[in-house]
């Protein structure tokens, strides 16, 4: 038997070490096109980037009443209802209560509210640490496949679970950037 050249030997390790890379790799960005729930004209786009222990939220939304509406990341990437409510409730890996983004305790899913302009238009930017939620395959705060929604009420950051924010506006699932 001849022995193998050194060279090959190595080609074929930083092959195989590349192709692992690959494999385990978590995307670093993830979007979602929000839709429209019955009797509602809310569309909008959310961009999810994942960067230094962070995950920057960015949304654009149109078609809403000027004013204030409750957003919200829900536990099942499923829009099947006509009314939203197939995305089942808030997204809650940490099993907290409901509160605002910026308290001590609150949902994984507590995105705030989003202030629409008189037009109908409103945007979020939004920084949530990577140990809340995040776009990392097997984490329990992964947001990958879950639902994103829009409310026709604001979020009053007390009532439990919810924050009584009303109607489900529009709905969208999160997918895996390429």
């Amino acid at each position: 038997m001849m022995p193998v050249p050194s060279v090959f030997r190595f080609a074929t390790l930083a092959l195989a070490l590349a192709a692992a890379g690959l494999a385990q790799a978590a995307p670093t960005t993830a979007e979602v096109e929000l839709k429209p729930t019955v009797g509602s004209t809310t569309t909008g786009s959310v961009r999810f980037k994942q960067q230094d222990g962070q995950l920057q939220i960015d949304a654009d939304l149109a078609g809403l009443t000027p004013g204030v509406h409750g957003f919200h990341l829900h536990e099942k990437g499923d829009c099947s209802a006509p009314d939203g409510t197939s995305a089942g409730g808030h997204f809650n890996p940490g099993s907290h209560q409901h509160g605002a983004p910026d308290s001590a305790a609150h949902h994984g899913g507590d995105f705030g509210n989003i202030t629409a302009d008189a037009s109908g238009k409103a945007s979020l930017h939004l920084s949530v640490p990577t140990s809340q939620i995040s776009l990392d395959a097997g984490a329990p705060g992964n947001v990958i496949g879950r639902g994103v929604i829009v409310h026709a009420d604001a979020d009053d950051f007390v009532t439990q679970p919810t924050g009584n924010s009303g109607k489900r506006l529009a709905c969208g699932v999160v997918v895996a950037g390429k």
